[in-house]
């Protein structure tokens, strides 16, 4: 396992929960997503996320535009294992 905090914290979207900061990533190793611990905006509730849950806010300097509202329209279909 392998925690690490974030300086500067990043500006994140949990989905389903809001918009705050990432302020360290937890990294279980190759068969785990890693988890992001986000303190959030709105309530001040700290969230340990998933990966595929979490997004980057949108930042327009850096070309960085808004998610959809959809994320699983974009997502990859995932395949099942061939026997």
């Amino acid at each position: 396992m392998n925690l690490t905090q974030l300086n500067p914290t990043l500006p994140m979207t949990v989905e389903g929960r809001g918009s705050g900061y990432a302020l360290a990533v937890i990294d279980y190793g190759p068969e785990h997503h890693l988890i992001w611990v986000v303190a959030l905006d709105e309530t001040g509730e700290i969230w340990s996320a998933p990966n595929p849950q979490v997004r980057m806010q949108s930042n327009w300097t850096m070309g960085r535009r808004r998610p959809p509202t959809n994320v699983e329209s974009i997502r990859p279909a995932l395949k099942p294992a061939q026997a």
